[in-house]
């Protein structure tokens, strides 16, 4: 399923989702000038082992080499669709929630569900060497935080089955959580291979729970619901 729009306006610019979707663009078309992308993603990707050594005593990394990355990655994707279908998503549902909670309180929100994200990846997978990029874990929390927010506005989707495709209108909520669970059903289906897909299934899961959490503590009095 490939949400199209939201039938949902915003009341103002989303400027702080503008300013995450042009650094994002801007820190890839770093990546295609990077003499070295691997030595790139080796510095500023999440990768769960070197995070694990580092919060030990005397790792080798420190407790800040191990943490930067955490917020780093989030700017770093993988291509050119991957960095396409984060953006598109986070434009469709970032706005509204941007508008509910104000920039400052939003920005706030993004980077502590990204940081879940990356928290829930490396438990799930301590050992992996296998750098981890992307906005997904808090574009997730962002999905989380719309379907609280507005559980009923209608998104037009494109459902693609087989070689015929049918565009409808779906409830936020019923969209959101069906995402949500496939991204459960493939980080259990996985489990057994951590990072073997090359996704971080376990980022998607942590991220969009603490999007649930984070939404009802940060979310305006005035829009309690």
């Amino acid at each position: 399923m490939i949400p199209l729009r939201d039938k949902n306006p915003s009341g103002t610019v989303p400027l702080v989702t503008l300013a995450i979707i042009a650094g994002c663009t801007v820190a890839f078309l770093y990546e295609l000038s990077a003499p070295s992308l691997q030595q790139l993603f080796a510095s500023y990707a999440l990768i769960p082992a070197r995070v694990t050594l580092g919060l030990e005593n005397g790792g080798p990394l420190g407790p800040l080499g191990a943490i930067t990355p955490f917020l780093t990655s989030m700017f770093l994707h993988g291509g050119w669709l991957h960095l396409i279908g984060n953006m598109w998503y986070l434009w469709i549902f970032g706005d509204n929630v941007e508008d509910t909670l104000g920039p400052v309180r939003y920005l706030l929100f993004y980077f502590l569900c990204g940081i879940a994200a990356g928290a829930t990846h490396v438990l799930v997978s301590p050992g992996s060497t296998v750098p981890t990029v992307g906005a997904s874990g808090a574009i997730a929390g962002v999905l989380a935080g719309y379907a609280s927010l507005f559980p009923r506005a209608r998104i037009v989707t494109l459902i693609p089955i087989v070689f015929y495709f049918s565009i409808v209108e779906l409830p936020a909520v019923a969209l959101l959580v069906l995402w949500f669970v496939i991204q459960g059903l493939s980080g259990f289906l996985s489990l057994g291979a951590p990072g073997a897909s090359g996704v971080a299934w376990g980022a998607h899961v942590g991220g969009f729970l603490a999007g649930l959490v984070l939404i009802r503590i940060l979310k305006p009095r005035k829009v309690m619901a």
